[in-house]
Order: structure tokens, then sequence, then C-alpha cells
């Protein structure tokens, strides 16, 4: 379930603090829910891939640790990353 190259970039331009950003816990949080939303609709049709229900649950516990370093060091740009990416409801 891996991201093409220009919708990697896509997601970069949009989330990314500085020109050369292309690491930051913002970028990862943004690449991260795009490929579990990816992933969540392959296991809807394939309900019996184990092995990729193990690695949604390990991005969405990855993505979730990024959240709480953005929660702890600057909540202002959490509450607005949460609602432009449509997470926690």
């Amino acid at each position: 379930m891996a991201l093409l190259q220009q919708r990697k970039q896509e997601i970069i331009s949009g989330y990314q603090t500085h020109e050369t950003d292309t690491g930051s816990a913002d970028v990862q949080v943004a690449m991260l829910t795009e490929r579990i939303n990816k992933l969540s609709t392959h296991l809807q049709a394939n309900s019996k891939d184990h092995s990729s229900r193990r690695g949604l649950l390990q991005m969405i516990g990855r993505r979730k640790r990024l959240l709480a370093y953005i929660l702890k060091h600057n909540p202002e740009r959490y509450r607005a990353l949460i609602t432009r990416l449509g997470i926690r409801g």
C-alpha cells in the first residue's frame, strides 16, 4: 500500500512548515493518515488479510505517538492538524 511519488509530493507540499521540510511530525502524520485510509479500504474488501491488519494497527500507533508529540510541544498546531486531516471526530 505504498503511496505514489506524485501523491507524496502533494502531501508534503500541503503540510510542510518550510520549503525544505519533508520529515516534520506534521508531514509524517499526514502521510500516515493517507496510508491508513488506503489500507482501511483494502481491509474492508479483504477482511481475512490479517498481516495487513497488523500493519494498519502499527501505523495507527505510530500516528498516535506523533500526534501526542505535537500536542505536547504545540497544542495550537495539533488542533489545526487534526481539523485539517479530519481525524478525531
